[in-house]
């Protein structure tokens, strides 16, 4: 995909701006935003004039189809600033791509690659300063659709808006992750939404987290929807299980997305020469593993942890703590992606693209 950039973008600066006011030492993830935001409307059968704008709220109507019927989607990645000042964002392609393949499956308009890619650069070109130096420090983007076409008539709607907000981030670091298999909820079913990134697959699994949560679980590992016997998502990320030397993962499907992290990490695992299998991985299989020694590690891949290493799992009241091992797959797998995000070691893949 070229790097379609355009200068069909409306500016309108900020007065002021508030970046000397935020501590970045001491960031929540998510919670503070950059100066400027990108909004494009599309209506009447086609995308209007991107704009790029003071971060601040809008109005919409009450009867916009996103709070009836559920159309939103949206995406998560990263940039990063080299030790030259550069500022580069890491396989927006795919992302660009998955985006609109969640747009086509909650029967919304794609977006064009001059209004995501280009829309992209101008944006993080405006808001530069605001991506730091140093490992662990990035930039957070969030690109989103929500349908604001009007009427409460359960159909699509005619109407969207396309948005880029950002975000400054530190190292995400969520301490010891213990995990609970799931065995009667479920993430996503044969047939629905769970390939998209969907706001409602998000929502859906609030209440079986906070069930989790008051067991002392941090997330959940969710398994298939007609047998809840094959390990699939842990939390919101993408799962890796090694096993004696080899990783296996789930292969992507209609219930489980097609993480960007989890196929650079499947790359890298292969480059280094770890055996990599994707396949389905039996919660069988994974208790016989753990009894017998052979369960070295579980960790989940995405955009916010890069990995998270996962200590223990329950499954049918049963608690399992994984061995503490030094130089993990997890570990080593980790500093290698994020050398290559931060201009650190060569991307001989091609992955990083300079703003």
């Amino acid at each position: 995909m070229s790097s379609k950039l355009t200068n069909e973008i409306d500016i309108v600066k900020a007065s002021n701006s508030k970046i000397n006011s935020v501590d970045f030492e001491n960031l929540t993830f998510g919670n503070i935003f950059t100066d400027h935001m990108l909004i494009c409307d599309f209506k009447e059968g086609k995308w209007q004039k991107p704009t790029i704008k003071q971060y601040e709220p809008f109005l919409i109507d009450p009867s916009a189809k996103v709070f009836h019927y559920g159309q939103a989607i949206f995406e998560g990645m990263k940039a990063y600033k080299d030790e030259n000042d550069d500022v580069w964002m890491f396989r927006p392609d795919q992302n660009y791509e998955r985006f609109n393949h969640s747009a086509a499956r909650l029967a919304m308009p794609e977006v064009t690659e001059e209004i995501f890619i280009g829309g992209l650069h101008a944006l993080l070109n405006l808001e530069r300063d605001w991506v730091k130096k140093g490992k662990g420090n990035t930039l957070y983007i969030r690109p989103f659709m929500i349908a604001i076409g009007t009427g409460v008539i359960a159909q699509p709607s005619t109407q969207y808006r396309f948005m880029i907000i950002l975000s400054p981030a530190r190292a995400y670091y969520s301490g010891e992750v213990k995990v609970l298999i799931a065995e009667h909820y479920s993430r996503a079913a044969n047939g629905g939404i769970g390939a998209a990134k969907a706001a409602g697959n998000y929502s859906a699994q609030f209440y079986p987290t906070k069930l989790a949560n008051e067991k002392g679980f941090q997330q959940i590992i969710w398994t298939d929807d007609a047998t809840h016997t094959k390990l699939e998502e842990a939390g919101t990320m993408n799962v890796f299980f090694r096993i004696n030397d080899t990783l296996y993962t789930a292969p992507i499907s209609e219930r489980i997305l097609d993480g960007v992290t989890r196929k650079s990490l499947i790359d890298l695992a292969k480059r280094e020469g770890i055996n990599v299998e994707v396949r389905s991985v039996l919660v069988s299989e994974l208790i016989d593993a753990v009894k017998h020694g052979s369960l070295k590690e579980i960790f989940g891949a995405g955009t916010a942890a890069v990995v998270n290493p996962i200590v223990g799992f329950s499954f049918q009241e049963t608690y399992y703590e994984l061995p503490k091992i030094e130089n993990s797959y997890a570990i080593q797998l980790k500093e290698k992606l994020t050398n290559i995000q931060y201009k650190l070691a060569e991307d001989t893949f091609g992955w990083t693209v300079k703003v």
